[in-house]
């Protein structure tokens, strides 16, 4: 019998690293075939902020989170939780967020 493994988000964290905040926006801008300055522009935010959160250097707070993926049409749960789990990481603590 051949039973096929489903890929899941422990098996892409294990081989591309963990889903933070910024990869996830990043990942979402490039899908939408949008340059900094352009998807910065729609988030309200300078190109530099965007920048910083793409490359984990700025983690949004929550209620700037929620702004996010309101303003791209996304519900806010999933967002709000990447940048909880983001902070959790950040402060060395090996707590997890559901974010399925």
């Amino acid at each position: 019998m051949n039973i096929e493994k489903e890929y899941g988000l422990e098996d892409m964290e294990k081989e591309f690293g963990p889903l933070t905040f910024g990869s996830a926006i990043e990942a979402h801008r490039m899908c939408e075939e949008m340059s900094q300055k352009q998807f910065a522009l729609l988030l309200g935010i300078s190109p530099s902020s965007l920048c910083d959160i793409e490359k984990g250097r700025t983690i949004p707070s929550i209620r700037r989170a929620e702004k996010i993926a309101n303003q791209i049409q996304h519900p806010g749960k999933l967002w709000v939780k990447l940048a909880i789990q983001d902070m959790l990481r950040n402060a060395d603590l090996d707590y997890k967020v559901s974010v399925a």
